[in-house]
């Protein structure tokens, strides 16, 4: 397998806001603020975009699935997904199996349980995504979490799961 070109920090920020981005519109149509994108080898070109759609049918679930359909295996292994929140324990074995080799976040699923506490709609897992593809076969890359989004991203989580 190929290794994915490594993105530069402009690129890395830039993609993690349209994640959040995604997610201010997926708040717009009645869902939880979650987004996710598919940036290809060159780490500019966007493939897919996914606002959350549900409790089941996360972002970065439902993009990785879509993206399964869509592309070849090697292709996706040389690709990036972008999620401004560390993708869930489902999500993260998704993202495996379909075979995307690199995958950066902003804020961490733990921070994501302090903005959350215990409400129902979302009763967030406290496992990490490292944890997840660290027990894998294949050496996806995650790189997270990411300064240059966590506040911005954390006060956007707070605000939404605050009001409900």
């Amino acid at each position: 397998m190929n290794t994915p070109q490594e993105p530069s920090s402009a690129q890395i920020l830039k993609h993690l806001r349209r994640s959040n981005a995604i997610a201010l519109e997926a708040i717009e149509q009645g869902h939880h603020p979650f987004g996710a994108l598919l940036i290809g080898p060159d780490n500019e070109t966007v493939l897919m975009e996914q606002a959350n759609i549900d409790t089941v049918n996360h972002a970065e679930s439902t993009l990785a699935r879509r993206a399964a359909e869509r592309f070849d295996p090697d292709y996706l292994w040389q690709c990036t997904l972008y999620t401004a929140v560390e993708p869930c324990c489902m999500c993260s074995g998704t993202i495996y199996w379909a075979n995307i080799g690199r995958v950066v976040y902003g804020m961490e699923e733990r921070d994501l349980l302090k903005a959350t506490g215990a409400h129902h709609e979302n009763p967030t897992l406290d496992i990490s995504a490292h944890y997840v593809f660290s027990h894998g076969q294949k050496p996806v890359k995650v790189m997270g979490p990411i300064e240059g989004v966590i506040e911005e991203t954390s006060r956007m989580q707070h605000d939404f799961w605050s009001q409900r």
